[in-house]
C-alpha cells in the first residue's frame, strides 16, 4: 500500500526475530481447504498456521527478490505453473509473478492479485507480505475445488511503492484483461474487513455482505480508499475491487491521512506500515483467517450467481 506521508516511527528488529522463531517452532503445515473449511476445525487451524509460514518467510527474506523466491517456492509446492513478467517502468527494473490456477480456458478470467515488494524500512508484513500470502491461501483453496464459471488466475506485483508501476506494467504490456480483478493490500489485524467497491450493484458486494455477517466480521465499502494495484484496473476501464483488514475505528482517520489531514492519534495502519515496526509482530493470523473465509466464500457464491443470472435470462 502506498503510504500518503514517510513515518517516523522506528524501532528495533528484537520483536522480528521473537516472532520468527516462536512461529518456527510451530512448524506450521499446509491444510486442506474447501467449501467446509469452516466446519473443520482442524482443516482450519492448519490453513492459518500456512498462511502464517508465508508471511514469516517473506517477512524473513532478504529484500524483494527474496521475497519473490520465496512466492515461487510456495507456488512450486502447490504444484503451479507460474512465470516471470519483467518489465522496466520509471526507469526501475521490476519482476511480476503470474500464475494460473484453476478453471477452463474458455471461462472468463478472475485475477486475484497483490504486491509482493516493501519499502525498506521494517519487514513488510503487513505491507504486504500478508496480502500476498491471502492470494497464496485463496489460490490452494480454488486449485482444490475449482470454480464453476470462472478461470482464476493469480499475480504478485513488484513496483508498487514505486507507484503501482507493476500492475501498469502487466496492462501496458498485454496481460489479459480480467472479468474481474480482485486485489489484496493490508490484511495484518481487524475486525472489519474494508472493500474498495466503486459499484455499488456489483454482485460481488451483496455476496461479501452475507459472508461477513455470517463470520461476524464487519465490513466497510466504497470509493474513497487508499491507493493500490486495484487503480490500474479502474483506470484502463476494467473491473476491479480490493480488500483490506483493519479495525473499523481506523477507517476514518486512515482516510484523513491520505487525504493530507494526518489525524491525532494516528491510526495504527500508518503506524505500522512503511516504518520499522511494520513486522509479524503486528500480525494476527486468527482475525485473517476469518476474512480469507469470508472472500473465499463470497467468490463462490459471485461465480454460482452468474449461472442464475443467466438461467433467468433464458425465457
Amino acid at each position: 500500500m502506498r503510504a500518503p506521508f514517510p513515518h517516523p516511527f522506528r524501532s528495533g528488529l528484537g520483536a522480528l526475530l521473537v516472532c520468527l522463531l516462536a512461529a518456527c517452532s510451530q512448524a506450521p503445515q499446509p491444510g486442506r481447504s474447501d467449501g467446509a473449511q469452516a466446519d473443520n476445525p482442524s482443516g482450519r487451524a492448519a490453513d492459518v498456521d500456512s498462511w502464517m509460514a508465508d508471511v514469516v518467510a517473506m517477512a524473513a527474506a532478504d529484500g524483494n527478490t527474496g521475497r519473490r523466491e520465496v512466492i515461487r517456492a510456495r507456488l512450486d509446492a502447490l504444484d503451479l505453473q507460474w512465470r516471470n513478467q519483467h518489465f522496466t517502468a520509471s526507469g526501475e527494473a521490476g519482476e511480476n509473478i503470474l500464475a494460473d490456477v484453476s478453471g477452463s480456458a474458455e471461462a472468463p478470467l478472475l485475477l486475484l492479485g497483490a504486491h509482493s515488494d516493501r519499502v525498506d524500512a521494517g519487514r513488510g508484513a503487513t505491507d504486504n507480505a500478508s496480502g500476498s500470502a491471502t492470494v497464496l491461501a485463496l489460490a490452494r483453496r480454488l486449485k482444490q475445488q475449482p470454480l464453476a464459471h470462472h478461470r482464476v488466475a493469480i499475480a504478485f506485483w513488484d513496483l508498487e511503492e514505486k507507484g503501482l508501476l507493476g500492475a501498469h506494467a502487466y496492462l501496458d504490456n498485454g496481460g489479459e484483461a480480467p472479468a474481474l480483478y480482485v486485489n489484496f493490500d493490508v490484511l495484518g489485524w481487524g475486525d472489519t474487513l474494508w472493500m474498495m467497491a466503486p459499484d455499488s450493484d456489483h454482485p460481488l458486494l451483496a455476496a461479501v455482505w452475507e459472508a461477513t455477517e455470517a463470520r461476524g466480521l464487519g465490513l466497510r465499502t466504497g470509493d474513497p480508499y487508499p491507493p493500490s494495484d486495484y487503480r490500474p484496473f479502474l483506470q484502463a476501464g476494467l473491473p476491479a475491487v480490493s480488500f483490506a483488514l483493519v479495525d473499523a475505528q481506523e477507517i476514518a482517520p486512515i482516510l484523513d491521512a491520505y487525504s493530507g489531514n494526518p489525524p491525532s492519534p494516528m491510526p495504527k495502519l500508518m503506524q505500522v506500515i512503511h516504518n520499522e515496526r511494520d513486522t509479524v509482530a503486528e500480525i494476527d493470523p486468527a482475525a485473517t483467517a476469518l476474512a480469507v473465509d469470508a472472500i473465499e466464500a463470497a467468490l463462490r457464491q459471485w461465480d454460482a450467481g452468474l449461472a442464475g443470472a443467466a438461467d433467468a435470462a433464458v425465457p
